[in-house]
């Protein structure tokens, strides 16, 4: 197999060779084709970003590029020379590194020995020496511009630390080719500017990126080309000033698709107040009073830190509230409890899916119907035939992507577990809806179909609280509320500015300045 018959997207031959290239990559997972002839090839200096569906293949390949699993069919070239053996970690390691969107940082170890875990300074005995290791750790952060004090716990890094820690690790192992997976999906605005500003230095000092988002916006302001897959195989590679974002989107689903935007209709006066939110404390000092009415669809924006979604998780009961009261359709909530939110009628989405929307093991049957045992059985006895019909139901209106409803839920893609969490907060008919971050690290087509489901409540007379920073989750929204530092500073009616609400969030007044 040669290393490079045929490059996706064309490139320098001679002695401008690819960091890396893969060609002709075929993988299968049983009877699951993950990648059918698929390839990349990133340039030298370059930050080239990765983009589609979820599982149109990205995390596959990107195993393989990092030596985890070998292709079935295909070769990878670092170079211009073929990718080491699998066994040979420490060869993976001076060529490629990921930086992944769930840590591989040990948080019970220091920073130090983060960084140069295995490969302790030690001394003739035998013993590690921590005077060493702590001076060669400062002296790796300081070289790539890393201020961090060595002699933390990892636990008590935020998450654009451990990145930055992550990525000063790689660099020590001499890769100068790194991988980015979702690097943005925890971080506010001003954290994205910081990572931004991150690679751009790194870049200029010779290190290449592999850059996966979901945010399109983000390729446009940081990439300089682009590659799209889609099921399975490449679609194109193109530099990304020269592919507009409708042409992106396009080739990352094979359609022309576009975010569901609600039909308006005002609201009837006469429509009655389902939520009352009366002065709201959180324990970080957040503090929230608003109302809802029936079919009002209301958002709550804010960058990190603004506390949106520490209210919307005292509102469900996810956190206990410091006072204030929350009453739905006339029943108070009863602080910090779940149980009794979800008897008074809220379904939630929560903000991590991982953490508190999902149990792995379980099945989409299992689930989606987790909360609502009276919906499938009788007398603490569960129907299978009943709640498998449910969990039909809820596959087919999501368009969850599954053999069946008994497939476990670690087995679908992130995408796809968002859409078995959506249909868990419909399963009772809610009367309130609440939607934390809800697209988050999804593609573009669950996502449209995960904002679609809010229109579906509202025509309902349900109410909807959309927790976002995400631009898109928030258009359809009535009205948004926006918090900045504890606190709301503004209320925009349908039809904002995205200069105006970015602006808001912010901090900043645009119309004063």
């Amino acid at each position: 197999m040669s290393a490079t018959p045929h490059r996706p997207g064309g490139g320098p031959v001679g002695e401008d060779r690819p960091v890396v290239e893969a060609v002709d990559i075929t993988k299968r997972f049983g009877s699951t084709l993950a990648l059918s002839g698929a390839g990349i090839m990133v340039r030298p200096g370059e930050t080239h970003a990765l983009v589609g569906r979820n599982g149109a293949g990205k995390s596959t390949l990107v195993s393989i590029l990092t030596g985890l699993q070998a292709a079935d069919g295909g070769a990878v070239a670092f170079d211009g020379r073929p990718a080491p053996p699998l066994a040979d970690r420490d060869a993976w390691r001076q060529r490629v590194a990921c930086v992944y969107q769930k840590s591989t940082i040990i948080p019970t170890l220091t920073v130090a020995e983060n960084l140069f875990l295995n490969r302790h300074a030690r001394s003739r005995s035998g013993l590690i020496r921590w005077s060493s290791l702590r001076r060669e750790a400062e002296q790796l952060l300081a070289a790539w511009s890393v201020e961090v004090d060595v002699r933390q716990p990892a636990s008590t890094l935020s998450v654009e630390q451990r990145q930055f820690v992550e990525i000063a690790r790689a660099l020590s192992f001499g890769a100068r080719f790194i991988i980015l997976d979702e690097p943005t999906a925890q971080l506010d605005a001003a954290g994205i500017h910081r990572l931004f500003t991150r690679i751009r230095d790194l870049r200029a000092h010779g290190v290449t990126f592999l850059f996966i988002s979901h945010h399109l916006q983000e390729i446009y302001e940081l990439c300089d080309r682009v590659t799209v897959f889609r099921d399975a195989r490449h679609i194109v590679t193109a530099p990304v000033a020269e592919l507009s974002r409708q042409a992106l989107v396009a080739a990352m689903t094979g359609e022309d698709v576009t975010m569901p935007e609600a039909g308006r209709r005002p609201l009837t006066s006469d429509a009655p107040v389902l939520l009352s939110v009366r002065d709201l404390v959180t324990s970080s000092g957040a503090e929230l009073s608003m109302e809802a009415r029936a079919g009002e669809v209301v958002g709550i924006a804010g960058g990190g830190g603004s506390g949106k979604v520490e209210v919307a998780e005292a509102m469900v009961g996810l956190a206990r509230p410091a006072g204030g009261t929350v009453t739905l359709a006339g029943r108070v909530l009863r602080p910090g409890s779940v149980p009794d939110a979800l008897a008074a009628g809220v379904g939630l989405v929560p903000q991590d899916r991982h953490r508190e929307g999902l149990v792995p093991s379980l099945s989409i049957a299992e689930n989606v119907t987790m909360t609502v045992p009276d919906r499938v059985g009788r007398y603490g006895l569960i129907s299978p035939a009943r709640r498998d019909a449910l969990a039909r139901d809820t596959i087919a209106d999501l368009t969850i992507k599954a053999a069946g409803p008994q497939v476990p839920v670690s087995e679908l893609s992130g995408g796809n577990q968002q859409k078995v969490v959506m249909g868990r907060a419909l399963a009772n008919d809610p009367q309130l809806l609440v939607l934390i971050t809800p697209t988050a690290g999804v593609d573009v087509r669950s996502k449209q179909t995960l904002l679609g489901v809010v229109e579906d409540v509202r025509r309902r007379g349900a109410a909807v609280l959309v927790i976002s920073d995400e631009l898109d989750d928030l258009r359809n929204c009535d009205r948004v509320l926006v918090m900045f530092q504890g606190r709301v500073v503004g209320e925009m009616a349908h039809g904002w500015s995205d200069n105006d609400l970015v602006a808001a969030m912010e901090g900043v007044d645009l119309h004063h300045v």
